[in-house]
C-alpha cells in the first residue's frame, strides 16, 4: 500500500520561501506562522496555504519551488492592484487537469465532462514581464482581496462561451483545421466552451477528433497530422506551455483522452517515401 507523503515542516516551508525570494528576486519576511510579501499593501500567507499550494510536491524540490513561486508571485501581482482593477483583468482558464500550472482542486469552477479539462479563473496583465499571459489566481487569493468566486465565473464563463462562438464561426474557415487564441482564451480555454465543441463534433459527424499538443495551438483536421505529430509535439514543449499529451476525442458535451496504445510513428514509415516531399500537406514528416 502506497505511503502518502509527508507533509514539510515549517522548517522545510521556511527554506523553501527563501529560494523562492533569492530565484524570483520578491521581498519576503518569513514568521514564525507563515511569510509576509512586504509592500504596499504587505501580504500574509500562512504556512497552511503555502501546503496548498505545493499540492505534494516538497518545497525544496524543483517543482515545489516553482508552484510556491508562482503561487506567492500571484498574491503579491494582486495585492498591487485596486479591487476593481482586479475585477476588470478576471478571464477564464482551461488546463490540462494534470498540467503543472494547475492550482488545485479548490481552484477548479467547471470541470468538462471527459476527465480531462478543468476551468477557473484567472487575471491577465497581471504578470509584469507577460502582460498577454493569464495567471491562474487559486482560491485563497480571491478570498483574501474579498471577490466571491462563484459570481466572478459566471461573468468569466460569459466571455469563454463568446470566444468559442467566434472560434466555432472560423473553424470552417481554415482549410488545415487549426485552433489558435481568441481574446484572451489560448486554445485548451477555448475548449472549455460548449459552442467550440458542438462546431469540431458537427464537423465530423456527431465525435470530432483532434490534437493541442501545445496551449496555444490546436488541428481539428486528423488526415492532414502526422500520427505521431501530436504526442511528440507535446513531449518537445516547455511543461508550462503544453497542451494536451494525447488526441482527444470531443463532442458537444464532453472532452476526453483518446485511448493510450499504438505506435503511430510507425504509420508514416510504413508509407512510401513521396516523389516531392516538400508537397505533401502534412505536418513534420
Amino acid at each position: 500500500m502506497p505511503v502518502a507523503p509527508k507533509a514539510p515542516t515549517a522548517v522545510e516551508l521556511r527554506r523553501g520561501v527563501l529560494a523562492v525570494s533569492v530565484l524570483h528576486d520578491t521581498d519576503i519576511e518569513p514568521a514564525s506562522l507563515g511569510v509576509v510579501l512586504t509592500g504596499t499593501p504587505s501580504v500574509w500567507v500562512s504556512w497552511g496555504e503555502c501546503r496548498r499550494a505545493l499540492a505534494g510536491h516538497h518545497p525544496e524540490t524543483n517543482a515545489g519551488r516553482e508552484r510556491l513561486g508562482r503561487w506567492l508571485l500571484a498574491r503579491r501581482w494582486a495585492a498591487d492592484l485596486p479591487l476593481e482593477e482586479l475585477r476588470h483583468r478576471i478571464r477564464p482558464v482551461g488546463l490540462p487537469v494534470e498540467h503543472v500550472l494547475h492550482p488545485g482542486l479548490d481552484w477548479v469552477r467547471r470541470r468538462v465532462l471527459g476527465d480531462a479539462l478543468d476551468l477557473g479563473l484567472g487575471a491577465v496583465d497581471l504578470d509584469p514581464r507577460d502582460p498577454d499571459k493569464v495567471v491562474p489566481l487559486p482560491l485563497p487569493l480571491l478570498d483574501a482581496v474579498g471577490l466571491d468566486a462563484e459570481a466572478e465565473w459566471v461573468v468569466a464563463e460569459h466571455y469563454l462561451q463568446r470566444m468559442g462562438t467566434l472560434a466555432g464561426e472560423r473553424l470552417p474557415l481554415d482549410a488545415r483545421g487549426q485552433l489558435r487564441p481568441i481574446g484572451d482564451c489560448d486554445v485548451v480555454t477555448l475548449l472549455g466552451s460548449r459552442v467550440l465543441r458542438a462546431a469540431i463534433a458537427e464537423q465530423s459527424g456527431g465525435l470530432g477528433a483532434i490534437v493541442v499538443p501545445m496551449r496555444q495551438r490546436g488541428w481539428t483536421k486528423m488526415a492532414l497530422i502526422d500520427p505521431a505529430f501530436g504526442p511528440a509535439a507535446a513531449a518537445a514543449m516547455p511543461v508550462e506551455d503544453r497542451g494536451f499529451v494525447r488526441p482527444l476525442l470531443v463532442t458537444a458535451d464532453e472532452l476526453t483522452y483518446a485511448p493510450e496504445g499504438g505506435r503511430p510513428e510507425l504509420l508514416a514509415l510504413r508509407e512510401p517515401a513521396a516523389e516531392a516531399p516538400w508537397l505533401t500537406d502534412v505536418l513534420y514528416r
